[in-house]
């Protein structure tokens, strides 16, 4: 019976060696070798392409930096670029609240002091609170601002959102999306 129990440990610790460790840093090293910008988060020079965060660094008094393209607002405190690390989720608040209604027309307000009419989602955030992602339109709508702040030609400001502009999944799955932090990044190339 004693000999039945070692083999049985002995097994065990085989299988914890070969599966609980070997496996785990086979797969990290696989995924380090083929696919490491992926495998460490998306992270560029600016942060990461996958959580949508402002370019201008995290300011407790301008909601919108003219020289910056923006994705969709905090969740947390849409009237303020807060910027707190670590967190996301939606506000919950719902169609009838009388507070995202409130922001609703703060931020609405604030992209016109900027001289942009605002699309449905540069005022309303996203589900998930992080998302990295305007649709092309919400882009070209800031062009106006953007080549005002800088500089830059709105045609040359068309051709770098249409560069930056991915496709649907598969060519078929969603909408065309831009990367807002891609965008910044090629905005500050650009000039």
């Amino acid at each position: 019976m004693l000999t039945y129990l070692r083999r049985s440990l002995l097994l065990a610790l085989v299988l914890i060696a070969v599966l609980g460790f070997a496996y785990g840093l086979a797969g990290t090293g696989v995924a380090q070798a083929l696919f490491s910008y992926q495998a460490n988060g998306s992270i560029t020079k600016h942060g990461s392409a996958l959580i949508g965060q402002n370019w201008n660094g995290y300011s407790t008094t301008k909601i919108l930096d003219p020289q910056w393209f923006h994705g969709r607002p905090d969740p947390d405190n849409p009237l303020l670029a807060n910027g707190k690390p670590g967190e996301s989720g939606s506000a919950n608040l719902g169609p009838r609240s009388t507070v995202l209604l409130q922001d609703v027309k703060a931020l609405v307000k604030a992209w016109h002091a900027v001289g942009v009419t605002p699309t449905t989602d540069l005022v309303t955030t996203s589900g998930s609170g992080v998302d990295p992602d305007i649709t092309p339109q919400d882009a070209l709508v800031q062009i106006p601002m953007v080549s005002k702040a800088t500089g830059v030609a709105p045609s040359r400001l068309r051709a770098l959102i249409a560069r930056e502009t991915q496709g649907p999944e598969l060519g078929f799955l969603g909408s065309p999306v831009v990367n807002v932090l891609a965008l910044n990044e090629a905005l500050a190339k650009l000039r």
